[in-house]
């Protein structure tokens, strides 16, 4: 019922790291939030394989008791809700008591206090709606290339050695449904936030930016163009249409620059003068409502 999108913090920073120097700390972030994203993919496409008879939510924000916390995904069967914290860890990692560590003895954030967490606080919101679902909440370690020394058989862990093993489970709990659990799923959907106060995004200014058309395979700023209605990578050789790679440019421009209006100045601007100022005020005109006249024109979504 609800499918996972590109996050916009991660959107943000695909487009800022084709423009500008990420400092150390920033692409580290981005690095994580890119590895994260591609876990819960995969973790996608292996619940989605199981074929049982429940409703999948991914990417949840709630506030329970003043508290705001995230849920990779909801997994909602007949009886039972399943909790997955997802990981994408490569690697071997260990546990000395409640801390865990890389193989180089770095200490990393302890994912079964953040689980225990969010199952409290999901359990709460449960009860706060009236809805008695048993919960059963795991950490999903989602990379095969993922192991853990010393960790005691009974903590909430899928290993990826496992995921078939929980597929057939889920399969044997999918029985007839009595309308109770997606009515359960539409609420959990309306009581979900779309702004996340967890967002960290760089500082960015439209003077520092670099200017002109990412390539949308490579996401490098070396596109030129090649011929009438082509432009051409120098580093990947991919083309792509002149007018649906200004339109992708425009869509970049909006997401980094919400408040700043469209403005066929600032669009051929904005592409690096890629061709000539006409073509861009064609593209918009032709894909966009037309605002005001002369020198105030700007371009607004079609609503």
């Amino acid at each position: 019922m609800k499918e996972r999108c590109e996050p916009l913090e991660l959107k943000i920073y695909k487009s800022l790291s084709s423009r500008m120097d990420l400092v150390p700390k920033d692409k580290t972030h981005f690095d994580n939030l890119l590895k994260g994203y591609e876990g819960e993919k995969r973790f996608d496409d292996w619940i989605n394989a199981s074929e049982s008879d429940g409703v999948l939510l991914n990417d949840l924000l709630f506030e329970t008791n003043n508290t705001f916390y995230q849920i990779d995904s909801l997994y909602v069967a007949p009886h039972t809700i399943y909790l997955f914290e997802v990981k994408n860890y490569a690697g071997d990692f260990f546990i000395e008591g409640e801390k865990w560590y890389s193989s180089s003895k770095l200490e990393i954030k302890n994912p079964i206090l953040q689980l225990k967490r969010n199952e409290s606080l999901f359990r709460r919101l449960l009860q706060e709606n009236k809805f008695s679902f048993s919960v059963e909440a795991y950490v999903v370690f989602i990379n095969h290339e993922f192991h853990l020394y010393q960790a005691p058989p009974t903590l909430p862990i899928i290993y990826p050695s496992q995921l078939n093993r929980y597929a057939e489970k889920f399969n044997k709990n999918a029985i007839a449904s009595n309308g109770v659990y997606p009515k359960l799923a539409e609420k959990l959907l309306s009581l979900h936030m779309n702004e996340s106060p967890y967002s960290r995004l760089p500082e960015y200014r439209y003077e520092e930016v670099r200017k002109g058309i990412v390539c949308g395979k490579c996401g490098k700023l070396n596109l030129s163009l090649y011929k009438k209605t082509l432009l051409l990578c120098s580093d990947c050789n991919e083309t792509e249409i002149y007018k649906e790679a200004v339109l992708r440019c425009v869509n970049e421009f909006k997401l980094l620059f919400p408040d700043k209006k469209i403005t066929a100045d600032q669009i051929d601007d904005w592409c690096g003068n890629i061709k000539n100022k006409r073509s861009i005020q064609r593209i918009l005109r032709e894909n966009f409502v037309r605002v005001g006249h002369g020198k105030t024109t700007n371009y607004a979504d079609v609503q």
